[in-house]
């Protein structure tokens, strides 16, 4: 076959970038929603070992005031997940509950963990879909806290920190959420080397539109592991130019769906769409791990493949991690 008229090239690129957003989007429900009225969140200082518990007990008044918020506005499904956000033994690191909602939670001793696992969720998480993402790492400190070696403390931080793209946005297929979310992660980074010191060992687990945002934030980032889970891709084109001293790993369950999203990067009415090449190919160069036969939501369901490998790098044990 002969080369593609240019016409025909540009065709192609917008044909394959609308199939991106398809695969994307249709599978999801919308996190972006109209305003809720909630409180101001608690005023940002650097938080400490010391000044944690007093964090917490913050955040949480802030949930119940904006759970209270809620009902008076007649949104029960919202009061509900603020409050039980607001419950005594929640450890939030930070809330605001205002529009879509972010919350970063911690489970387990934070200021003495040995390892730490920053879950970075992907599309369609917010307030009103935290259960869900809050299950997630529940499922993944559960099983850490079986497989860890005696005397080994592990902790798990569901960073909800950016605005996660919805249904109805052509930013699920470009990387501008992600560029926006990513000094935010990488100020998570440092505010927990601050809380748990140097010697933690810290993983990101990056699931879906979060491994994009753990792609833009890598740079420089001192972390020992960045891990991507049922990846589009990252908006780069290999590990190497990740640019980061982390070791990377990818992996994909058998019935995901996102293994049908072209791979590609298409330049479409000056905005970059699609998140090139895919993390799970050899010429990415990640660490490719099993993940068993499970669908897009199924990387952190007790018992799975997929979790039992993801502990096991959370934990260091990376030559204990299955390949097939």
């Amino acid at each position: 076959m002969g080369r593609p008229r240019r016409g025909a090239g540009r065709w192609l690129r917008a044909a394959l970038a609308s199939l991106v957003i398809g695969a994307v989007v249709i599978p999801l429900a919308g996190a972006d929603r109209a305003e809720v009225p909630a409180p101001a969140p608690v005023p940002s200082r650097p938080v400490t070992a010391g000044t944690l518990e007093a964090t917490y007990a913050a955040n949480r008044d802030n949930a119940a005031a904006a759970s209270r918020m809620a009902t008076a506005h007649g949104d029960r499904h919202r009061a509900a997940a603020d409050r039980a956000l607001a419950g005594p033994r929640r450890h939030l690191l930070a809330f605001d509950g205002r529009g879509a909602g972010l919350a970063t939670e911690v489970l387990g001793d934070l200021a003495h963990a040995d390892h730490v696992a920053v879950l970075v969720p992907g599309s369609d998480t917010g307030l009103d879909t935290y259960g869900r993402f809050h299950n997630a790492a529940l499922a993944l400190h559960r099983r850490l806290d079986a497989a860890a070696p005696v005397g080994t403390r592990t902790a798990v931080v569901a960073w909800l920190g950016y605005a996660t793209p919805g249904t109805v946005s052509a930013a699920v297929a470009t990387t501008s959420r992600a560029e926006e979310a990513a000094p935010r992660l990488r100020a998570l980074v440092g505010e927990l080397r601050r809380i748990a010191g140097q010697r933690a060992q810290i993983a990101l687990l990056c699931h879906s539109y979060g491994s994009v945002v753990c792609g833009r934030a890598a740079h420089g980032l001192d972390v020992a592991d960045i891990v991507l889970v049922g990846s589009p891709g990252t908006g780069s084109g290999s590990v190497t130019a990740l640019d980061t001293r982390a070791r990377v790993w990818a992996t994909r369950g058998t019935d995901d769906w996102v293994a049908h999203v072209p791979h590609v990067g298409a330049d479409l009415f000056g905005t970059t769409v699609g998140f090139g090449t895919d993390p799970v190919a050899s010429t990415f160069g990640a660490r490719v791990f099993a993940a068993g036969d499970g669908g897009h939501s199924a990387y952190f369901a007790p018992g799975s493949r997929a979790l039992a490998n993801l502990a096991r790098i959370v934990l260091g044990l990376t030559a204990e991690v299955t390949r097939d």
